[in-house]
């Protein structure tokens, strides 16, 4: 059988092209469609251009989408499941972090759109998608939480609070599922090299991002892809509710050892 994932992601500044490829090779390998969503078609197109030259028995679609807007998310929830069908997957990977600052120096822009879209976001379109999930009594919903979530660090008081939100979210859905065959996992994720920092750092690239990983092995984005396969490769029997994955040198949060 082969299933229809859905994988969303907010891009903001630059759309992180690595996370999203290596997540959808690593699904297409195992025989999934996709539906990718985001906000920059151009650049979703040219994914799906290049997943269909290296997957030809494969289908992709994409939909344009910023998981902030609560009435596009509703829309585009329903064209989807309208015009593509069931939801076998969905893979909720929007999520950000800006700023890393005190929480009473915060800008407000910047912790108001960490919850449109790491909380507001995933919980709008997982409400649009559950249903038919139910329907069908079929259906595997994944979260994309973080190590922040388990460990508050310095300066991601809403950072933080977003990604607790994201696991007591997924363990009420589990709960008011339980006598389904919907499962829901959160992956949370420690320190991966990708553009978050230049993100949080509103694009201080050479600067305060680049520091985050100097000195250390961080986790690369095919290991978090490799993980979103392995939760999904399991029996019917076998629920993986959470899975929480660090750089081998990095404890809880910014515990970290750096070598020289």
């Amino acid at each position: 059988m082969k299933w229809r994932i859905s994988c969303q992601k907010r891009t903001y500044y630059r759309s992180n092209l690595r996370h999203w490829r290596t997540y959808g090779a690593c699904l297409c390998q195992r025989g999934a469609n996709l539906i990718l969503t985001g906000r920059r078609v151009e650049r979703l197109e040219a994914l799906k251009a290049e997943f269909e030259a290296t997957y030809p028995n494969q289908k992709v679609w994409t939909f344009a989408l910023d998981v902030t807007d609560m009435e596009m998310v509703k829309d585009v929830c329903q064209a989807i499941l309208k015009s593509v069908g069931q939801v076998h997957v969905l893979v909720n990977n929007a999520g950000l972090a800006l700023g890393l600052i005190a929480y009473q120096d915060y800008e407000e822009w910047d912790l108001l759109t960490m919850l449109d879209t790491n909380v507001k976001g995933l919980m709008m379109v997982t409400r649009q998608i559950l249903p038919s999930m139910v329907a069908t009594n079929e259906g595997h919903i994944i979260n994309m939480g973080s190590k922040a979530g388990i460990y508050a660090y310095a300066g991601a008081a809403v950072y933080s609070a977003t990604k607790a939100a994201v696991k007591t979210f997924s363990d009420g859905l589990r709960i008011d599922t339980i006598a389904t065959d919907i499962k829901v996992t959160t992956i949370q994720p420690g320190i991966v090299e990708t553009d978050f920092s230049q993100v949080r750092f509103h694009g201080d690239k050479e600067d305060k991002a680049a520091k985050v990983y100097q000195g250390l092995e961080a986790l690369q984005a095919q290991d978090i892809a490799e993980a979103v396969l392995y939760v999904t490769k399991q029996p019917r029997r076998v629920q993986i509710s959470d899975m929480t994955i660090m750089a081998n040198q990095q404890a809880t949060g910014f515990t970290i050892h750096r070598g020289e």
